[in-house]
Formats: C-alpha cells, sequence, structure tokens
C-alpha cells in the first residue's frame, strides 16, 4: 500500500523546512508548494492526494482560496490549517466552512502528527464506507430482483417510481415473496441511499419490547432504564425505516406510528418532548390489513396512512417463467460463492419445479438449490435430485392436512383447526405451540385471538 501524500502549502522557509523535517520520518510523500499559487497548481495536477496542511496567511492567494479550491475539486481531501496568532478567528471560520481543524503557531509537532494521523483514519473510513454503500447499490439494485415474468415486470417499474419520491410505500404478499429485498432496492435508489436503512420485524420482537424498540426510552422511563436509549425511528433519520409485519404491532404502538407519519415527531417512552426526524417509511405484511381491521386488530386510519402508493407482489406460482429464471440464479450464485458444480436442470426436473405450488415462495426455491448442492455433486440436475415433497407433493403432505383438503375446508378453518390441535398437544402453554406450528407467540396470540380460542 502506498504512503498518504501531503500537499503542504507554506510561504516561510523556516516554517516549510521544519515541516518537512517533522513529517518526513513520518512516512509521508510530501509535496512542498513555496506560494498559494504553487499550492493551487499542484492541487489540480496531483493524483492520488490524501491531505493538504496550509497556511492561513500567504498572500494574493490565502489558506480560504486553497480550502474553497479543495472543497470543489477534492471534496474527499481533509484541509489542514496553519495559523499564527490573531489570526484564529480566521481559522475557526475556515473550519466552518469545511477545514478538518486548525492548529496555532508555534506549531507543537507531536499535535501536528496526531491531527494528520487522525485526519488521514477518518479519510480512509470515509473511503471503506463509500465502498461499502457502493456494494450495498448494487447488490440491492432493481436488476438483483431476478424476474421474467410481466406481473413482476410491472411491480418493479411502480416501486422505481416510486423510489423517486419519499412517499411511504406498503408492500403486500405471501411470506418469502421477497417484500424486504424489495424494500431496500427503493431505499438504495432513492435520495436516501447514503442514509441508513434500518429493518424492524414486528413478529419478531415480544409486544411488551416492540414500542421502546421503535420509538426508545428516557434513563428511568421504567425499571431496567438505566440510561436513555435512541429507538429506531431515530437510528434512522436522513434514512428509510422498514418496518415488517406491519400487522403484527399492537394498537398503542400502531397509534404512535400514525403521529409520526403525520408529522414525524417521536416521543420516547418516558420523555418530555417530542423528537423530530427525517425519515422514509417502509411497510410489509403478508396479511390482509382490511380483514384486521374488521377484527378490530389494526386502525382503519393507519392502514388508510399506509395504503397510499401499495406494492403486491405475486406468489411464485403465479409468476410465470420466474421458477426457472430463479434457479438459474441461485445455481450461479452458488457455484461462484461455494464452488459448487450444479449442471444444467433436466427437462423432466423443470417440469417438476414449474408445477409445484411453492407454499414458501422464492424463499423455497432458494432452499431447494441448497438441497440440490448437496443431493446434485455433478452433471445434470433431474427428478430424483430434487426433495421427495416436490416429486410427490400428495404423498409427503401432513395426513391432518390432507383430510382437511378432502373436506374442502377454507384456509382459515384448516388454520383454526392447526392452532387448536397446537394448544391440545402443548396443553395450552403457548411458547410450546408457536415452536410446534413455526410462529412466534405474538403471531400465535393473534391467531387464538382471531378464532376465539383464548
Amino acid at each position: 500500500m502506498r504512503p498518504p501524500t501531503l500537499l503542504v502549502i507554506e510561504d516561510e522557509e523556516r516554517m516549510r523546512r521544519l515541516l518537512e523535517l517533522v513529517l518526513k520520518p513520518e512516512g509521508y510523500d510530501l509535496l512542498l508548494a513555496r506560494t498559494g499559487e504553487d499550492g493551487l497548481r499542484l492541487l489540480r495536477e496531483t493524483e492520488g492526494l490524501d491531505l493538504i496542511v496550509t497556511d492561513l496567511q500567504l498572500g494574493a492567494v490565502s489558506g480560504l482560496d486553497i480550502l474553497q479550491a479543495a472543497k470543489q475539486t477534492r471534496p474527499d481531501v481533509p484541509v489542514l490549517i496553519i495559523t499564527g496568532y490573531g489570526t484564529v478567528k480566521s481559522a475557526v471560520e475556515a473550519m466552518k466552512q469545511g477545514a478538518y481543524d486548525y492548529i496555532s503557531k508555534p506549531v507543537d509537532n507531536e499535535e501536528l502528527k496526531i491531527l494528520i494521523a487522525r485526519a488521514l483514519h477518518v479519510r480512509r473510513l470515509s473511503q471503506d464506507n463509500r465502498t461499502l454503500r457502493a456494494g450495498l447499490h448494487e447488490r440491492f439494485s432493481f436488476d438483483r430482483i431476478v424476474s421474467r415474468s410481466p406481473q413482476m415486470a410491472a411491480v418493479k417499474r411502480l416501486a422505481m417510481e416510486m423510489a423517486k419520491t419519499d412517499v411511504t410505500v406498503l408492500i403486500t404478499g405471501e411470506s418469502g415473496t421477497g417484500k424486504e429485498l424489495l424494500a431496500r432496492a427503493i431505499h438504495y435508489a432513492g435520495a436516501r441511499a447514503d442514509g441508513p436503512l434500518v429493518a424492524v420485524n414486528c413478529a419478531g420482537i415480544p409486544e411488551s419490547l416492540l414500542e421502546s424498540e421503535l420509538f426508545g426510552y428516557e434513563k428511568g422511563a421504567f425499571t431496567d432504564a438505566k440510561k436513555s436509549k435512541a429507538g429506531r425511528f431515530q437510528l434512522a433519520d436522513r434514512g428509510t425505516l422498514f418496518l415488517d409485519e406491519i400487522g403484527e404491532m399492537s394498537p398503542a404502538a400502531q397509534a404512535k406510528l400514525l403521529r409520526v407519519l403525520e408529522d414525524r415527531l417521536v416521543e420516547p417512552l418516558g420523555g418530555l418532548r417530542a423528537i423530530k426526524v427525517d425519515i422514509r417509511v417502509i411497510c410489509a405484511t403478508h396479511q390482509t390489513l382490511p380483514d384486521l381491521i374488521k377484527d378490530g386488530r389494526f386502525r382503519e386510519d393507519l392502514y388508510y396512512r399506509l395504503s397510499g402508493c401499495p406494492l403486491h407482489l405475486p406468489p411464485l406460482r403465479e409468476r410465470t417463467g420466474d421458477v426457472r429464471a430463479l434457479l438459474e440464479a441461485f445455481v450461479e450464485t452458488a457455484a461462484r460463492e461455494r464452488g459448487t458444480r450444479l449442471g444444467k436442470i433436466s427437462p423432466e426436473a423443470l417440469a417438476v419445479l414449474e408445477g409445484y405450488r411453492w407454499p414458501g415462495n422464492v424463499r423455497e426455491l432458494h432452499n431447494v438449490v441448497e438441497w440440490l448442492t448437496i443431493s446434485c455433486q455433478d452433471g445434470e440436475i433431474r427428478p430424483e435430485h430434487l426433495p421427495a415433497n416436490l416429486r410427490n407433493p400428495a404423498a409427503t403432505a401432513p395426513r391432518e392436512a390432507q383430510s382437511l383438503l378432502s373436506l374442502g375446508l377454507s384456509v382459515e378453518e384448516i388454520e383454526k383447526s392447526m392452532v387448536q390441535e397446537a394448544l391440545k398437544k402443548t396443553g395450552g402453554n403457548i411458547s410450546e405451540a408457536s415452536r410446534l406450528l413455526k410462529i412466534t407467540r405474538n403471531t400465535l396470540r393473534y391467531r387464538m385471538a382471531k378464532y376465539k380460542l383464548e
């Protein structure tokens, strides 16, 4: 790795020589300028410049002129100002205009070294951050949402238009359809892409903790509040807050969310004043919110506030051509990241995959590819390499589900029966029943209330 390149602009010969003696042993490549004009020339001509050290008083071209030129042409290069007695006020003004820091004459050599090392460290962190963000922009771009179906093409076109605005977005669709991936694409394609993206799974946080997680709390707000904590809304300031499974949010949290959406004010628990936040909100749910409204589980006014710009992700079984496209993309990714050697898929295996209903949607298809990396080590992917439940779904379906389906029951009746059976097997233990059903306790409580099983 090359040593940092420093441009030192100092019109006093003695001071310039002193700076060279102090900084050269530190391993820096130094460019020495005798005048402000020389400094501007080197600023324009030098590639890979890492930091500028300039005297404030240089003559016709001052240190402030150097600072302004650097901010216009090299905004990522920090500028350190050296100021003499009586010009500290001007140095403070330079910091307001974007200088990293200033140091007064007579220069303390050790202080100068520390300031330069700190400025270079901050610049490296900033460069690393930009590199990471560029990688996130690439990773979560709309182009990375694999699809060939006209249904998904329409969704992506609409989402790209929404990304240009700051509107609140509600994404609906079955579990596993890619709602969070779409939310990330909207964020990174918009004006807030350089701000934070904070994701919250409302179903994954206990109801008693959700409000404090979202809105934060002040010290002493409750027994264990030893110190203040910023909520997710504050952490998402100048960025985007993604609220997944919004239908699981408690009525109290819904009321507070409505206020945030209306006036962008957050009230921490135990706080005496509201905090202004600058955020965009994207919500997602696999539930039908109008049904929750009818059951008294979701606020109607909040729903209308959220649903102004809705996006619905169709299930994989309705996305013509997407099974093959996604399969090829997942196989390519597995080969690139883990060196797997999956071959082409046979027409027979493809027919099995395209004829399957995919209740787990894209997430389930991804898991199938994970299975294939084990079951098909080399050569063509054939039907016998696929999981048994794909080759013969009826034979592997649970006996209870088959009998219920044969009776022509609705999804709600089957769901109610499953909840009843789980509670019966666990003696009413909600934690055990939720594990048995592979859902959260909050979701189970909601289902129990929905079917009046409490």
